[in-house]
């Protein structure tokens, strides 16, 4: 299995994957807790996110579409103030009055951050209909091996326990474990490398 560089033309279908790849995710699910409207909202952040990271990064799918990623190069992980302005409007239309927990998630992440250089797998995820076939695996690799000439590390982090076994498959191991704030999600930060 392989995966292609995604298109302007991808921007629906992966949004579309992401959101219910996140469905469930404790990340999200702090942030917009209620289910009906977390599946609503969520395809409008991933567009806006895959924006973002076409100027500095690499998106990767599959062919059909069932996994992505997403990744930031080094020196680019945090989203710029500048970005952060363009992006009000829209982030405020997806997360509503919900928005002060998404910066608490968005500042905390930031906040672990390695100091050093490092590629940022920004966002992975497989159309949980697909889960288990390794397209999700496909898809991160192929980061890996596209980008893995830098000799740089690649750093990631979940909200998601079970996601932990996954990318230690892929040569990660958890750094640090923290949470956002008293009552927010617990995240692991990964790297390879």
């Amino acid at each position: 299995m392989t995966a292609r560089l995604a298109t302007v033309t991808d921007r629906r279908t992966v949004a579309a994957m992401l959101s219910r790849a996140f469905a469930d995710d404790p990340a999200m699910s702090w942030i917009i807790p209620n289910p009906a409207t977390r599946a609503r909202k969520l395809p409008s952040l991933f567009r806006l996110l895959y924006d973002e990271d076409a100027a500095h990064g690499v998106r990767l799918m599959t062919a059909g579409g069932e996994a992505a990623t997403l990744w930031r190069s080094p020196g680019h992980a945090e989203t710029p103030p500048s970005t952060m302005l363009r992006s009000a409007l829209p982030m405020f239309a997806t997360f509503g009055f919900a928005l002060g927990r998404a910066f608490a998630v968005a500042n905390a992440i930031d906040a672990h951050f390695p100091k050093h250089p490092f590629w940022y797998l920004h966002i992975a995820g497989c159309d949980p209909a697909h889960q288990g076939k390794g397209l999700g695996k496909a898809a991160v690799q192929a980061g890996i091996d596209r980008m893995g000439g830098s000799g740089l590390p690649f750093y990631l982090e979940t909200a998601t326990e079970r996601n932990i076994g996954f990318y230690q498959g892929l040569g990660f191991r958890v750094i640090e474990e923290w949470r956002v704030g008293r009552d927010g999600p617990v995240f692991w930060s990964m790297l390879n490398g």
